[in-house]
């Protein structure tokens, strides 16, 4: 009896069903047995232990290096203000900003008219006042001559006419007093310039009128500079006592090198502020290297210290610590004792033993102590 088509169709879906799971079985055959023949080296031994770059450093003896940074300031710094008032009748080539001025350099004129008369009148009352003594010294003379010729001793002083005598000499002195003050008002209308420098700024004109006090120009002397330096405690330890007469090392803030500075004082008190003790220091004829508001850097040698270990800085990890290798190539951790900072090097107390030691230039965060390691040394720069 013949099939229907109703009666084939379902056997062939039935075929293709059957068909795809054979050809997804061999599929997943295929791709597990890939797997399984991966390539895979085998290793017989432990892992490789990893490269780490170590410098080789030795104990020594090294010299303490104390550095701060500093501004460079005129010793002398002022604004030159009016000592009399009046108006300007002359402002001098030197009262320009920008110009270099030597002492004594006359600034600005003052009008004189009534500082002329104050004169005047004080040397008036000055020859007035050595009349009156003189009148009062004959009169002494005359007295003590009356009561010799009588015969007859003085009752008191009043009677020799001594009170009138010693009223007259201090009115002479008061007289010449008011004379010296009027000479010195007089004086003070030629402005000149008390110390040598720069004027940096003018801030008075031709005609204007000044009062007492008010400013003219603003000099800043260049012949002598000072630097105050704030050191810690502990960097204040460092340095080779006394200070007072030594020599710093100026540095501009490129590394350049400017000069030297001689201590003055230091350290003989804190600062109230910061806790710090601070170093005087001065620089005498600086020449053109060195200017005024300049920030520099100071450098101090300081004391001798015995054992100790120099590296570079970048051997310091974040949290505090060196990693020394040693002779089996396995890392130690230890925590420094730093004497100091030198630039980029690192100078610590070394630790026990004759050492060479190898230092961990680079430490990474996933040294473990004991871990074994392959050295390799840096390149010498």
């Amino acid at each position: 009896m013949a099939e229907t088509p109703t009666e084939v169709a379902p056997r062939r879906q039935w075929r293709w069903i059957i068909l795809s799971l054979i050809v997804l079985m061999a599929a997943f055959v295929l791709v597990w047995g890939e797997e399984d023949i991966a390539d895979v080296t085998r290793l017989d031994g432990p892992p490789p232990a990893p490269v780490v770059t170590v410098s080789e450093v030795v104990p020594t003896e090294a010299v303490a290096r104390v550095s701060a940074f500093s501004e460079v300031r005129p010793r002398w710094d002022a604004e030159i203000r009016a000592a009399v008032s009046g108006r300007i009748i002359e402002v001098h080539q030197g009262a320009q900003a920008g110009e270099r001025v030597s002492v004594g350099a006359p600034l600005f004129s003052i009008e004189k008219t009534q500082y002329q008369t104050a004169v005047a009148a004080a040397e008036l009352n000055l020859e007035e006042a050595k009349l009156a003594l003189w009148r009062a010294k004959n009169g002494v003379t005359l007295a003590r001559a009356e009561f010799k010729r009588a015969g007859t001793k003085p009752p008191n002083e009043l009677a020799l006419r001594l009170p009138q005598r010693r009223i007259a000499e201090r009115a002479v002195a008061s007289a010449e007093a008011q004379l010296e003050s009027a000479g010195r008002q007089l004086a003070d209308t030629d402005v000149s310039a008390p110390f040598a420098g720069y004027v940096t700024r003018r801030m008075a004109s031709l005609g204007q009128t000044v009062a007492v006090g008010e400013p003219l120009v603003h000099l800043s002397d260049d012949s002598r500079f000072e630097l105050v330096v704030e050191l810690s405690q502990a960097e204040w330890a460092l340095l080779d006592h006394p200070i007072t007469g030594t020599y710093a090392n100026l540095f501009h803030r490129d590394g350049t090198a400017l000069g030297r500075a001689q201590v003055r004082r230091g350290g003989d008190f804190l600062d109230p502020q910061t806790r710090q003790r601070r170093i005087f220091l001065e620089v005498a004829e600086p020449g053109d290297s060195i200017l005024a508001g300049d920030f520099v850097r100071v450098a101090f040698d300081g004391r001798r210290i015995a054992d100790t270990l120099t590296m570079p800085e970048s051997a310091l990890s974040r949290a505090g610590h060196v990693w020394l290798v040693t002779a089996e190539d396995r890392l130690v951790r230890t925590e420094p004792h730093i004497h100091f900072r030198a630039g980029d090097q690192l100078v610590i107390a070394a630790p026990e033993g004759p050492g060479p030691w190898r230092v961990a230039v680079t430490p990474l965060a996933a040294f473990l102590p004991g871990q074994r390691v392959t050295p390799q040394l840096a390149e010498v720069m």
